[in-house]
């Protein structure tokens, strides 16, 4: 297991960064659409909505990230439409009105929880594709150590009804390998961040990343799933994949942003 994850790592960091810093920003949107929408079809999947709900809120969901693309300014006016939209679409697609409140729930949410939360990634990358490769190390770093950490030191459990094999020394992990990982990549890449800032969006994206793997987890449990998915083989999903990372990217961008080192 420990050799697998090197080996994903191995293949797909060098993939990203090159894909990301070799060609012109709009391409970084594409692949963050793809992305999206495979995430919103995994996360419909998991709940169990029927194809109309399922083909339509994936259609939103790419709406959405060209939407914020184009005129960001638009998005809460796109964002409001759907809920008109989508329930209004529940309430002529059966008039059975048991599961209503779960299915259009399920559509919306996972419209916020997938391309909602990953439009700030297009944030990043607009300002600059760097950050997107500063984010996506940061977060891997983090993992990365949480995982050996955990597995070799772990004790305590950090939230058991959730995840039960994680640890609190690995949410530890998680916020030292960020900050390793961050301090890394300001030698490498990023003079212009501080010392101060390196350690404060390290220790950010380490926690946040814990946060967004354990919300996923809830869901995968109260959908009745392992995995999100089966897109990789062993390792599950493009949500499995991307938990981490959707919670620290709308963290990552504001601190970089408030902090003036996202300019």
């Amino acid at each position: 297991m420990h050799l697998r994850r090197l080996i994903i790592a191995a293949i797909l960091m060098p993939l990203l960064f090159f894909y990301v810093t070799r060609l012109p920003v709009q391409y970084s949107f594409y692949l963050i659409t793809v992305v999206a929408a495979l995430g919103l079809y995994e996360f419909y999947t998991m709940f169990r909505l029927n194809a109309v709900m399922k083909y339509l809120g994936m259609a939103w969901g790419i709406g959405m990230m060209a939407v914020f693309y184009l005129s960001p300014a638009s998005m809460y006016s796109f964002l409001l439409s759907a809920g008109l939209f989508f329930l209004a679409l529940r309430l002529f697609l059966k008039p059975d009105p048991a599961s209503s409140m779960h299915e259009t729930a399920a559509t919306l949410l996972g419209l916020l929880y997938v391309p909602g939360l990953l439009t700030f990634q297009v944030s990043i990358a607009m300002h600059s594709p760097d950050w997107i490769i500063f984010l996506y190390a940061t977060v891997w770093a983090a993992d990365s150590m949480a995982y050996y950490i955990g597995s070799n030191l772990g004790r305590y459990k950090l939230y058991e009804a959730m995840s039960p094999n994680k640890t609190i020394e690995g949410g530890v992990g998680s916020v030292l390998g960020g900050i390793i990982g961050a301090g890394i990549l300001k030698a490498a890449m990023f003079p212009q961040v501080s010392v101060p800032q390196f350690i404060i969006l390290g220790a950010a994206v380490g926690a946040t990343t814990i946060v967004g793997d354990l919300v996923e987890s809830m869901l995968k449990r109260d959908a009745g799933v392992k995995d999100s998915g089966s897109i990789f083989p062993g390792h599950g999903g493009i949500l499995d994949k991307i938990d981490g990372s959707t919670f620290a990217g709308p963290v990552f961008f504001w601190i970089c942003l408030w902090s003036g080192v996202m300019r």
